[in-house]
């Protein structure tokens, strides 16, 4: 598990190595907000409590406008790692099947390799719809793509506690957490950020 970083105005930024979190409190450079009592860190001459949640002490300016390329990490996460065709998820599919990316527009036809135009599409139905519309082999969207804002871009993959999904709700607003919720209103997506229920 990871620690929570946090800018000094408590805007989630990363999870960090836990190893990395102690550097930063050890040179007073960030604060703990929260810790994990049952794991302790040892040294020769140090016991610490490992840092579940911490917080820079000086702000650093994060560009937020920026365009992320199309790779299959995010195009799946956003997707909630799910057919957009048959809708099986990843644990339904077969063992010799795997999640691909089609696009909706085949390339041979002049279609782009841009977030509205790709999809998660499962082995098999990527192979029936081949080069073709989905309109033209019958097949229909169960959601449609779009180039995934900022947060859910930093968020997508990443594992957070119960507690760090706290500070990612207190910054962003409840919308944000429930849209990368299992289930959530932005296509049911990002199924790796945990439970908020505390």
């Amino acid at each position: 598990m990871g620690c929570l970083a946090l800018n000094a105005s408590y805007e989630p930024l990363t999870i960090i190595p836990v190893q990395r979190a102690i550097c930063l409190l050890l040179d007073r450079k960030a604060e703990a907000l929260e810790v994990d009592a049952n794991r302790p860190v040892r040294s020769q001459n140090l016991r610490l409590q490992t840092p579940v949640v911490i917080r820079l002490a000086k702000f650093i300016h994060v560009p937020h406008r920026f365009r992320r390329q199309v790779n299959n990490t995010f195009l799946f996460a956003r997707d909630g790692y799910r057919c957009v065709y048959c809708k099986r998820t990843r644990a339904e599919l077969a063992r010799h099947e795997s999640l691909t990316r089609d696009h909706v527009v085949p390339l041979a036809r002049g279609g782009g390799n841009t977030w509205d135009n790709v999809v998660t599409s499962c082995g098999r139905c990527n192979l029936k719809k081949a080069d073709r519309l989905p309109r033209e082999c019958g097949m229909t969207l169960s959601v449609l793509p779009r180039e995934p804002n900022h947060v859910e871009l930093v968020w997508a993959v990443r594992r957070v506690t119960p507690v760090q999904a706290k500070y990612v709700r207190l910054f962003y607003g409840e919308d944000v957490l429930a849209a990368l919720k299992p289930g959530g209103p932005a296509n049911g997506a990002h199924p790796q950020l945990l439970s908020t229920q505390s």
